[in-house]
């Protein structure tokens, strides 16, 4: 904003009085030339700070040698004034430290910037002077150097992004009853005995239990035979099948249910059963037997290498080998799980019956903080419930409380991205913003990313919040892009239309001299009195009112 400096003109008229009787409308006319440029011409809020640059440009023979001036900025706004410490300068005589003003003339630049304080968003800049000649004093009268503050950058979204931990709770259950039928070497015979085992009582008794229970519906029912690593692969297949038919023909006399839909499977050698049973087995050499497993894939060199372990060969074929001849008797069920509803009535009449994911699903689904604080307070005071204290800590930065959000984090056993990002959200809410953004380094959250360019966009970095939003959506990839002059992609980034939505909106049109959309997003956006209020003050819209 360029203006004729009443400043210096008034300066020289104090130095034409103070040195000579010289012609004072001539030295007046040397002062028309001066002038006073400010950067930018509407000042803006960029971070935390409102900078400003100044600069004076004078002409030849306009600076007396020996006066010192002290020039003041000054933000003048509602309800208050900032001034900023002086700039002092000093004529070629002047014997002192200041920066020189040569009778020559040139140019002086300042650099400076103001706090931002509530009600700078209208407001003006200006210079106020003294100049001091010898003894002499003389008050300047000040100069408007610039109107308004731009805060545009305050639409930010500065809470952080972080969401609740979801629960685990499972609306079916998927389970299954399971007996089995054990086999003599070398036979298929389904011996009597075995339709008395106690494998196959605990199966008639799930099936009881799942018959006289209307939340279970069976979903499938298989016979899976097996016969164990010992005699050739091929003879076991035929083994295998023999027992899955003997096998499928005692499933209705076992289980009382109908075979038709009967699945039935024949696996042949079982070398998975036979690895497993190994592995939990006491065997001195089990770790040799599980290396020629992996070794070997070939069933006929496996068992090789296996008999020329003669001694282990001994243990295995008694304690390994007769548990692996046998048949599943399986019956596949889903289990239909509380409600909601009956979750939440559990909540109020016997709360101790629900599990830790029952305590979630209620947290998620009710309807008041208060509510959802208690309820995550009693998983935590129950299960010791991670997930439980996490959502305590959502709660607290929902209501704007980043110490006790942290305090919560802190009780975290196992850390992850989610807590590490809430941790820096915690940070980004009390205004540390290097802290927040080295905290969001460490999360490779979606989240976390989103947090690292809302901090770019509050430091005043457009260009780098408007990259690292460019992944993401929402109103602050809009307002960096916008803040960054990109106002087509600005304008396409916004996708709802909600009143701030539309507050950008018209942003953009006025930035673009376009009147009348100004005026539609403005009425729309007026829904939210803040946001009128807002509109009615904003250097954005200077031009449109």
């Amino acid at each position: 904003m360029k203006r004729i400096s009443n400043l210096i003109s008034l300066l020289a008229v104090v130095v034409i009085a103070a040195s000579c009787s010289a012609s004072r409308a001539e030295k007046m006319k040397m002062a028309e030339n001066v002038k006073v440029d400010c950067e930018p011409e509407v000042l803006a809020l960029v971070g935390d700070k409102i900078p400003a640059e100044i600069s004076v440009s004078y002409p030849d023979g306009y600076f007396h040698p020996k006066v010192v001036m002290e020039v003041t900025p000054v933000l003048v706004y509602e309800g208050g004034e900032k001034a900023l410490e002086p700039f002092t300068y000093q004529g070629d005589k002047v014997k002192d430290n200041h920066k020189v003003v040569s009778s020559k003339g040139g140019t002086v630049k300042e650099k400076f910037a103001f706090e931002y304080v509530p009600g700078v968003e209208k407001s003006y800049l200006e210079l106020r002077s003294v100049v001091y000649y010898g003894s002499k004093q003389i008050v300047v009268p000040a100069i408007k150097v610039a109107d308004g503050v731009n805060t545009t950058q305050m639409l930010a979204h500065s809470s952080g992004e972080y969401s609740f931990k979801k629960d685990n709770y499972q609306e079916v259950l998927h389970e299954k009853a399971e007996g089995q039928i054990m086999y003599a070497k070398n036979s298929a015979q389904v011996k009597s005995s075995e339709l008395r085992s106690e494998s196959i009582k605990e199966l008639q008794a799930a099936l009881e239990e799942i018959a006289g229970d209307p939340r279970y519906t069976v979903k499938g029912t298989k016979v899976i035979a097996y016969a164990s690593p010992e005699g050739g692969q091929s003879l076991n297949a035929k083994l295998s099948d023999k027992r899955a038919s003997s096998a499928s023909k005692v499933w209705n006399k076992v289980t009382g249910m109908q075979a038709d839909q009967l699945e039935v499977q024949s696996v042949g050698q079982d070398w998975e059963g036979f690895q497993e049973a190994v592995s939990n087995s006491s065997i001195e050499d089990k770790e040799l037997i599980l290396r020629v497993l992996s070794m070997y894939s070939d069933p006929a060199v496996r068992e090789n290498e296996i008999r020329n372990m003669s001694q282990v060969y001994t243990e295995i074929n008694k304690n390994v080998f007769p548990e692996l001849r046998r048949a599943r008797l399986i019956a596949e069920v889903d289990y239909q799980n509380f409600s909601d509803a009956e979750l939440e009535e559990l909540a109020n009449k016997a709360i101790d019956l629900l599990d830790e994911e029952g305590l979630l699903r209620v947290a998620a689904n009710a309807n008041t903080a208060e509510r959802k604080e208690s309820l995550y307070k009693t998983a935590v005071s129950k299960y010791g419930s991670d997930r439980a204290k996490f959502n305590l800590a959502v709660l607290s930065l929902n209501a704007g409380q980043p110490e006790v959000a942290q305090a919560y984090l802190s009780g975290i056993r196992k850390s992850d991205d989610d807590v590490v990002n809430a941790k820096g959200v915690c940070e980004l809410q009390k205004g540390n913003l290097d802290a927040a953004a080295a905290l969001f380094r460490q999360s490779s959250s979606a989240e976390a990313a989103a947090n690292l360019g809302t901090v770019a966009l509050l430091k005043g970095n457009y260009a780098e919040a408007a990259r690292i939003l460019a992944p993401t959506e929402g109103k602050n990839k809009a307002l960096a892009l916008l803040l960054d002059g990109q106002l087509d992609k600005a304008s396409a980034a916004i996708t709802c239309k909600c009143p701030k939505s539309n507050y950008l909106r018209a942003i953009i049109a006025a930035r673009k001299g376009d009147a009348q959309t100004v005026k539609t997003c403005l009425e729309a956006a007026s829904a939210k009195e803040s946001l009128k209020e807002r509109s009615e003050k904003d250097v954005e819209f200077a031009d449109f009112r």
